[in-house]
């Protein structure tokens, strides 16, 4: 059994419940937790919005993610063309002590993203984005 997946997929909603059901079945084989995959899939989920809706801005793009899981930790890296695009100094920060009238738009997704992994980090290689992530498996 493979420890690798690596999907290349449209830059359209479309693309979210395939996204979905390869990282579930991936996931499964690979005898992840429940919060585990609960948070890795909510996690590519709004990297994945936030590059269809945001980084482009008409079809005819692709975007790629690929996972590699270990017996410590899964990486993830979520590969695109879009404008350049550094979510840990360009997206705004969250407000979640605010009230729900206070609170500004943006950055909620970004801060769960933030939240539920261990490790984000970011890059420009080759006028590409690429975004790391990590998340350590409890055992």
């Amino acid at each position: 059994m493979s420890n690798r997946l690596q999907l290349r997929l449209d830059a359209d909603l479309a693309s979210l419940p395939i996204l979905d059901e390869a990282v579930e079945e991936f996931g499964t084989a690979q005898d992840w937790a429940l919060d585990m995959l609960f948070q890795v899939k909510l996690a590519l989920e709004e990297v994945a919005v936030n590059v269809i809706n945001h980084g482009y801005g008409e079809g005819g793009h692709a975007f790629e993610v690929d996972l590699t899981s270990e017996p410590e930790a899964l990486t993830i890296r979520i590969t695109d063309e879009a404008q350049e695009f550094n979510p840990l100094t360009s997206s705004p920060v969250a407000d979640v002590d605010a009230s729900v009238d206070e609170r500004r738009v943006g950055g909620l997704g970004l801060h769960l993203v933030r939240t539920m992994m261990d490790e984000m980090r970011y890059e420009r290689v080759d006028g590409r984005n690429r975004l790391t992530l990590v998340k350590k498996r409890d055992e």
